[in-house]
C-alpha cells in the first residue's frame, strides 16, 4: 500500500493526505514516434530512435525518431512549399480560424496533454493541469485574434511574413514554449519547423496529432525530434529565414555565431538568475508564499525562477524561519499525485548538474539546509534546499541551477539590493516585495531585467511580453512584442 503524503506545520500539527493520483490509464502512447513532416508522421532517414524516459520512474515511455540532416532538409523544404503555395496566400482571417481551431482542440485534450507533460517531464500535475496547458490554449487564442489585425499592431506600416521559422525549445515548459513560438509565427503568415527537447518530445508530437485534427495544411508546422545535432542542422539550414531559440546561454551564443552574416532574424530567450527582493515593509507571509511559488513549486525549472533571495536585514531572521517552516511542508513525489508540490528532476544529467552546484556551494563556505522530506528510491529527485552565508562570487549565487535550490543573501539599503540583484551575467526577471508603490517603481526601473513582478511572482499572460537583457537573451516573446520577430515592416 502506498504511503500517504503528510505536511508538518510549525505549530506541531500533522496533516496526512491519502494518495490522490491522476489516472493515466486512458493515455495511449505509440511504441515509436516518427517525425512530423508535411502533415504526416514518417520514419527518420537515420533509422535511429531514442528513448523518452519518465523521470519519476526511470521507465521508458516510448521511442522517438532521431532526425538527421536530410530529415531536417525535408522538413524545411516542406515548410517553404507550404509558405509559398498555401499559408502566405490565405487571408489573415482564415489563418486566424485555424489558430482558433487549434486552441479549442487543445482545450478539449487538456487533461491528456497535462498528464503526458507530467509523465514525460516530471513536473507536478497541478502545474501542468492548472498553469501550463491553459496558457498553451490562451496563447493560441490570443494570437488567433491578432492574425487579421496586424495593421493595428503596426499602425502606418505594412507587415509581411518572413518565411520559414526554425524554432528550438527546451524541456522545462515543453508545450508552452511550443505555443509561445508557433502561434505568433502562424498568425503573421509564416511556416514553422519545430525541434523540441530530446527529453520532452511527447507533447509536441501530441500537438502534431491535434494539428492533423485541425486540418492544418500540410507543411505549415513540421516537428523534427532529436538532440543537439538536429537542432544545429535546423538552425544552420540555408532555407530558414528566422531562428527562435529558448535554452542555455552557451548554446544561444553558439547560435549567434553560427548565423552571423546570414541575414536570418533571431530571438534568443536564454538563462536567468532572478532575485526576489524583500523589504522590511513587505507582507512577509505573502512574500514567503511568493518565493515558494517562484522556485520550489516549479522545481526551479523555470528560466525566470527566483533562485536568489535578497532580504532586508531587519526581517531576515523571521523570513528564514517562516521559509524553512513552509518548505518543510512541501511534498516531493509522484508528479501525477495531486498532493505533490515538487516532482521529479527532468533527467539524470540535470540532477547531476544540480548536485554539482550544490556541492560547490558547500565547498565555497555556504550553509546548506535541506528539507527532511522523504524522496522516492527510484527516479530523479532533489530535496528543496536553502543556502545562507553565501557571497556574491559563489557559484550558487551566479550560475543558473534549474533545480529547487534557493540562495539567500541580506541587504541594508535599496542601493545595495539593486547592486546585488544586477551583479550577475543575467537579466531575465526579478521580484520586489514592499507595500510602498514608489519603492516598487524606483526599484524595478533600476534593476536590469526584462520582466519584473511586484508583490507576486511567476505570473504570465499571453498579452505580456517576455525576454531579458545581457546574457538572458535578445528580443521578446508574447504580447504585441511577440509579433515583431515574425514580420518584415515597410
Amino acid at each position: 500500500m502506498k504511503k500517504a503524503s503528510s505536511r508538518s506545520l510549525q505549530f506541531g500539527t500533522d496533516w496526512t493526505y491519502a494518495p490522490a493520483p491522476e489516472s493515466s490509464a486512458h493515455i495511449q502512447f505509440n511504441e515509436r514516434y516518427g517525425l512530423f513532416i508535411n502533415g504526416r508522421f514518417q520514419a527518420p532517414s537515420t533509422s535511429r530512435y531514442f528513448a523518452s524516459i519518465n523521470p519519476a520512474t526511470e521507465k521508458e515511455i516510448a521511442r522517438v525518431a532521431e532526425a538527421g540532416s536530410s530529415d531536417v532538409d525535408k522538413a524545411v523544404r516542406a515548410a517553404r512549399t507550404a509558405y509559398e503555395k498555401v499559408w502566405s496566400k490565405l487571408s489573415p482571417s482564415e489563418r486566424g480560424k485555424y489558430l482558433f481551431r487549434i486552441a479549442r482542440l487543445i482545450q478539449e485534450n487538456a487533461r491528456e496533454l497535462a498528464i503526458i507533460e507530467s509523465m514525460d517531464g516530471g513536473k507536478p500535475i497541478r502545474e501542468s493541469r492548472d498553469i501550463d496547458i491553459p496558457l498553451v490554449a490562451a496563447h493560441f487564442f490570443y494570437y488567433a485574434g491578432w492574425a487579421d489585425k496586424l495593421q493595428f499592431a503596426f499602425p502606418g506600416r505594412s507587415a509581411s511574413p518572413i518565411g520559414v521559422a526554425a524554432q528550438v525549445i527546451p524541456w522545462n515548459f515543453p508545450l508552452l514554449m511550443a505555443a509561445w513560438k508557433i502561434a505568433p509565427a502562424l498568425a503573421c503568415g509564416n511556416t514553422v519547423v519545430l525541434k523540441p527537447a530530446e527529453t520532452t518530445s511527447l507533447t509536441a508530437l501530441k500537438l502534431a496529432e491535434i494539428l492533423q485534427e485541425a486540418d492544418l495544411p500540410p507543411g505549415v508546422v513540421n516537428i523534427v525530434t532529436g538532440a543537439g545535432a538536429t537542432g544545429a542542422a535546423l538552425v544552420s539550414h540555408p532555407g530558414v529565414d528566422k531562428v527562435a531559440f529558448t535554452g542555455s546561454t552557451e548554446v544561444g551564443k553558439h547560435i549567434m555565431r553560427s548565423i552571423a552574416g546570414s541575414g536570418k532574424k533571431y530571438t534568443l530567450e536564454l538563462g536567468g538568475k532572478a532575485a526576489n527582493i524583500l523589504f522590511e515593509d513587505c507582507a512577509v507571509d505573502q512574500a514567503v508564499e511568493g518565493i515558494i511559488n517562484g522556485i520550489f513549486f516549479n522545481q526551479g525549472h523555470v528560466c525566470c525562477a527566483g533562485s536568489r533571495l535578497l532580504v532586508q536585514e531587519g526581517i531576515a531572521k523571521d523570513v528564514l524561519r517562516k521559509l524553512k517552516d513552509r518548505i518543510s511542508t512541501l511534498i516531493v513525489g509522484d508528479p501525477l499525485d495531486k498532493n505533490t508540490d515538487i516532482g521529479a528532476i527532468n533527467s539524470k544529467a540535470q540532477l547531476q548538474k544540480i548536485k554539482t552546484l550544490v556541492n560547490a556551494g558547500i565547498r565555497e563556505g555556504g550553509e546548506c539546509w535541506q528539507s527532511e522530506c522523504e524522496i522516492p528510491s527510484k527516479g530523479f529527485w532533489f530535496k528543496p534546499t536553502l543556502f545562507t552565508g553565501v557571497a556574491q562570487s559563489h557559484r550558487i549565487v551566479q550560475e543558473e541551477i534549474f533545480g529547487p535550490v534557493l540562495a539567500v543573501q541580506t541587504f541594508r539599503t535599496p542601493e545595495e539590493a539593486v547592486e546585488k540583484a544586477n551583479n550577475t551575467p543575467y537579466g531575465l526577471s526579478g521580484g520586489v516585495w514592499t507595500d510602498k508603490g514608489s519603492k516598487i517603481f524606483k526599484m524595478t526601473s533600476r534593476i536590469r531585467a526584462g520582466v519584473m513582478w511586484a508583490n507576486t511572482y511567476n505570473k504570465f499572460d499571453p498579452a505580456s511580453p517576455f525576454g531579458g537583457y545581457k546574457e538572458s537573451g535578445v528580443g521578446r516573446e508574447g504580447g504585441l512584442h511577440g509579433l515583431y520577430p515574425y514580420v518584415n515592416l515597410s
